[in-house]
């Protein structure tokens, strides 16, 4: 018998936690969580804090710390669709300020949340179509 992996997957060197820059939390939780479809829950000392679809990644969002206005370490986000996601982006208050450049293999932007962090996304390729069958069943 196969014992499945415990979820989240625990493993030496997984990225677990983020902490994101904000200046008005519940603004930036409400645009993680309407762009893509981020848990947003209240620890027990009341903070807001995240975790990503699959339960993977956690974290907050910290007042009182500069945003990453510049992209140096970028952190991106796997998506099945950039254009449906480039469209909730901007719906929830971001700013796309690297569209996808249709000359690239891959397909990825950059985008502005309301506090000013630069940060990613990527489409991963097949991720519409597994999502799709998921949904299905």
């Amino acid at each position: 018998m196969t014992i499945p992996p415990p979820s989240p997957n625990y493993r030496t060197g997984k990225i677990c936690y983020i902490e994101i820059p904000a200046i008005d939390i519940s603004q930036s939780a409400q645009f993680y969580q309407r762009a893509f479809g981020w848990q947003i829950r209240q620890r027990n000392d009341g903070s807001t804090a995240f975790d990503d679809t699959i339960g993977e990644v956690s974290g907050t969002w910290v007042p009182g710390r500069p945003p990453s206005t510049v992209p140096g370490l970028l952190v991106y986000i796997m998506v099945a669709s950039a254009a449906t996601t480039i469209e909730a982006i901007i719906a929830a208050g971001g700013e796309i300020v690297q569209p996808v450049n249709p000359d690239e293999r891959e397909v990825y932007a950059l985008f502005r949340d309301p506090a000013g962090n630069i940060l990613g996304i990527y489409q991963q390729a097949g991720l519409a179509e597994i999502e799709a069958q998921q949904a299905a069943r």
